[in-house]
């Protein structure tokens, strides 16, 4: 059975404004250790899923704070993003990044991803997932999705690199609804 998210009751993580996120975003995501995790825990806290992501941002569209994910639809992860309006992005230090290894390249529907990794899934007051050992969480709420085409690639060779499998993402826009740091 997989590990239930449990809800911080010892108020260890505050809610902030998005333009008070500290560091790069291209860092962050890019070159750092990033979950993006999705689920509805109203049914049951059991019922989620993660993976690791190095692709991604944060930025302004229509305006408003959005973040930007990518799936491709074989990830477990695309089912949960794809049935709950709600999602998150969580940051981890470095020394996370076996836990978050294996949470890329192992699928929640073969294992028990906190149990495999040593990560304490939280669940936030607005009902989004995150993880008690990451250093900041980003709610969002899904605004937008579209599927790559594999026509509208200008570079050939990088789609052709990309995906040799033909298994083109899925790109998703959320509204950031709010930034929880740890206090």
């Amino acid at each position: 059975m997989k590990q239930k998210a449990v809800i911080p009751a010892d108020g260890s993580w505050v809610e902030k404004n998005i333009r008070e996120f500290s560091g790069s975003p291209a860092a962050r995501i890019g070159d750092g250790w990033t979950l993006i995790t999705a689920g509805n825990v109203n049914i049951d806290t059991s019922n989620w899923n993660t993976m690791t992501a190095s692709w991604g941002g944060l930025g302004v569209l229509w305006g408003k704070d959005v973040s930007f994910i990518f799936i491709r639809p074989q990830r477990y992860t695309f089912e949960f993003v794809n049935a709950n309006p709600l999602y998150t992005v969580a940051f981890f230090d470095k020394s996370w990044k076996k836990a978050l290894g294996i949470a890329g390249a192992k699928s929640g529907r073969d294992i028990d991803k906190a149990a495999e990794t040593g990560l304490t899934p939280i669940v936030f007051k607005d009902g989004t997932i995150g993880f008690k050992e990451a250093t900041d969480v980003i709610s969002c709420r899904r605004l937008y999705d579209h599927d790559f085409d594999p026509a509208k690639f200008l570079d050939k060779d990088l789609r052709d690199t990309i995906y040799p499998d033909k298994d083109y993402h899925r790109m998703y826009v959320g509204e950031i609804t709010t930034l929880w740091v740890k206090s």
